[in-house]
């Protein structure tokens, strides 16, 4: 990879100058020297503009998907309404919990498809607010039988991107767990990964019995349109074993890979809409992709990588937080593979729709993206657990100004913000239910009856 060779300032201000023309269509001015500059970064480091470019999610051909499970329009349309069905909440620990949560409790379009609290909640969860930033644990729960997140719940968003999931990369089969076959621990949740399917799918069939969901098939076959949609996405398989944990899964894990986040003003820049990005942003972005060096970690289309570092942010903590944080989650990566060079490790998360979050990093010690961006120029960790020796040798000053952080933050909050999540939730369920809870006061929140 060639050295990035940036423009002076005043070089860019003449063309600005110079080139500045007027839209005829909408009277939008076009800062042409800045857009310039911005592909001229952005080609030296991928090549081409598509190198960074999401497809649309109905683009089925260009999103990475697990050989062993091909992405088709009926997988997905079965996923999107399995990820959100309350119905699937069959196997609670407490009886009143029964058919209230789903997988979208604690991945929900509305934070997204993060949780809206630090900690996401699923069974034994009450509430939901606007964007699930009001639930909590129930009354005649505790930290013994509620089902709640030892770290902030990771988006699905751009998760196409990641071929491990979770902070600390536990599930998947292939690529980036090759060699961890040893860890895949009988009667655990990580024997799945002897499936041998990718992250994404490895997750979703643990998940389900993880977070006390159950794919019942009689339930499955008894309601008539998710019989048809079993039928329409898995007709190669024999009907007596079609309506499966593993085949809804499947649907879940096809439907997750197409939630992208490919509406974000930046993604249409890349598409050829200029004007998507105001000349503040196209400033951040070429800090991002330059003198901040923000990409050389989140990379790729889903700015997520498959890298993990240690960066020394705090985990869980507060008197808010529900249970008790194990040293194996504080390890992260090194938790799971036992490698002490992989101690204090985490996977890098996408950038992409943070703006609404108010919990942040792995431990949700940031209350906002200038918060994280400002920690990261300075250099200096925030969790004393974590070893000088351990932490990566990619977290060094900055060197940004306080103009430079305000550029930045505003690119990450805005023109990284697909503001249509909305898009991969469902109008309603086949069972008829709520969603993504069921509980009574999340009904009261969300007006649902």
């Amino acid at each position: 990879m060639g050295k990035i060779s940036l423009k002076p300032a005043a070089y860019i201000f003449f063309l600005s100058f110079l080139f500045v023309g007027c839209n005829k269509e909408d009277n939008t001015y076009i800062e042409i020297g800045l857009d310039d500059e911005l592909e001229e970064t952005l080609v030296s480091i991928y090549g081409s503009l598509d190198g960074i470019t999401l497809p649309n999610s109905d683009a089925y051909q260009k999103i990475p998907a697990d050989p062993n499970n091909k992405i088709t329009k009926e997988k997905v349309a079965l996923g999107k309404l399995l990820f959100h069905e309350t119905a699937l909440a069959t196997n609670p620990k407490q009886e009143e919990s029964m058919g209230t949560y789903s997988c979208a409790s604690c991945h929900h379009s509305k934070a997204g498809f993060q949780s809206g609290m630090k900690q996401g909640i699923g069974e034994g969860g009450i509430g939901f607010g606007f964007m699930g930033e009001t639930r909590k644990m129930a009354p005649n729960y505790d930290a013994s039988n509620v089902d709640v997140q030892p770290l902030r719940s990771p988006t699905i968003l751009n998760t196409a991107y990641q071929d491990v999931m979770l902070w600390n990369g536990q599930f998947g089969a292939t690529g980036t767990n090759k060699g961890t076959e040893a860890q895949w621990t009988i009667d655990t949740p990580k024997e799945k990964n002897n499936l041998g399917f990718q992250g994404l799918e490895t997750q979703a069939i643990a998940g389900l019995g993880v977070h006390r969901l159950k794919m019942d098939a009689e339930m499955l076959k008894n309601n008539n349109t998710y019989k048809s949609l079993f039928d329409d996405a898995f007709p190669e398989v024999p009907e007596n074993d079609r309506y499966s944990l593993i085949n809804g899964a499947l649907a879940i894990a096809a439907y997750e890979r197409t939630v992208l986040a490919s509406e974000a003003p930046f993604q249409k820049w890349l598409k050829g809409k200029a004007n998507t990005m105001n000349e503040n942003d196209k400033n951040g972005a070429i800090l991002f992709f330059g003198k901040a060096k923000c990409y050389t970690c989140h990379s790729g289309p889903g700015l997520n990588g498959m890298d993990f570092h240690a960066l020394g942010m705090a985990d869980l903590e507060g008197t808010d937080v529900i249970g008790d944080i194990k040293d194996a989650d504080k390890k992260g990566r090194g938790g799971f593979t036992k490698n002490p060079e992989d101690d204090y490790k985490f996977k890098t998360p996408t950038l992409y729709n943070l703006r609404d979050l108010k919990f942040l990093g792995h431990g949700g010690s940031f209350m906002s993206i200038k918060e994280v961006i400002e920690y990261k120029n300075l250099a200096i960790a925030q969790n004393n657990e974590v070893p000088s020796d351990k932490l990566s040798p990619l977290f060094i000053p900055l060197g940004l100004s306080t103009e430079e952080i305000q550029q930045l933050t505003s690119f990450v909050e805005n023109s990284l913000y697909d503001d249509n999540l909305q898009r991969f939730a469902p109008e309603s369920l086949p069972t008829g239910q709520c969603f993504p809870n069921a509980d009574a006061q999340s009904k009261i929140d969300m007006d649902c009856n």
